[in-house]
This record gives C-alpha cells, sequence and structure tokens, in this order.
C-alpha cells in the first residue's frame, strides 16, 4: 500500500529568494544531454507496453 504524500513545506526569507532566483535562471544544457535524453525518451517509450 502507498504511503500518503506528505504537504510541501512553504519556502519565507532567504530560501524562498534563492528558490526563485535559481528557477528564474536554469542552467543551459548542451546539445550532447539533450541528444542522450531524447534517446533515453526513445527506448522508454520503445519498451512501453500502454497506448497513450
Amino acid at each position: 500500500m502507498a504511503r500518503p504524500i506528505k504537504e510541501t513545506p512553504e519556502l519565507f526569507g532567504r530560501d524562498a529568494e534563492r528558490f526563485e532566483k535559481m528557477i528564474s535562471q536554469p542552467k543551459p544544457v548542451s546539445k550532447e544531454e539533450k541528444e542522450r535524453a531524447r534517446k533515453a525518451y526513445e527506448i522508454m517509450k520503445s519498451i512501453s507496453n500502454s497506448q497513450w
């Protein structure tokens, strides 16, 4: 049986400022990383049995 999901804590003060800055300025991703992620996705899609 699955465990219940806990509530997400709220961020205040410096933690909230740091989080907002971090998500507003994402790190650039290289072409190699994008291609590796795309290949992993295609592999997972090919072995999946479900119809979407």
